[in-house]
């Protein structure tokens, strides 16, 4: 992966962005958490150039977001897939608040269909803040705040 400005930042939000950030990093992921796995089919979805995508598979691997899982069809040669991790899948609420926004806040009428639904219901799912209880807590009482550490 190339030297990011905040790969060493003491910030976790800078240092996820110099993964995160990347061109079309978060677009992979989004097609992988839709069963997308090979090389050819985020191609096809993202219409990214070859080069471009080689490099941000290999720094989501190298960042332990994707596994390449090598497999062979009967008669073809050997390929290899991308898989979420358990890092990968931790990302599904940092999409989820990301969606939830552009829904809100860059509605478009020809926006696509992309949605998190509980999957037993199909109904909607958004994203919220919870205290440790589990109870709800308003976003509007929600702040970030710095904490000395050490």
């Amino acid at each position: 992966m190339p030297a990011e400005p905040w790969s060493d930042a003491a910030c976790p939000i800078a240092r996820t962005m110099s993964v995160l950030g990347q061109r079309w990093a978060i677009l992979i992921i989004r097609e992988a958490l839709l069963g997308r796995s090979r090389f050819s089919e985020f191609r096809e979805h993202l219409g990214v150039a070859s080069d471009v995508l080689s490099a941000r598979l290999s720094e989501l691997v190298e960042a332990g977001i994707l596994d390449v899982v090598d497999y062979r069809e009967p008669g073809d040669r050997t390929r290899s897939r991308y898989v979420l991790t358990d890092a990968g899948h931790d990302l599904v609420p940092v999409l989820a608040a990301m969606g939830q926004w552009g829904h809100e806040h860059l509605a478009r009428p020809y926006s696509s269909g992309y949605r998190f639904v509980e999957t037993e219901t199909g109904e909607p799912a958004r994203i919220g803040f919870r205290r440790t209880d589990g109870t709800s807590v308003p976003a509007g009482q929600v702040t970030l705040t710095e904490t000395q550490v050490g």
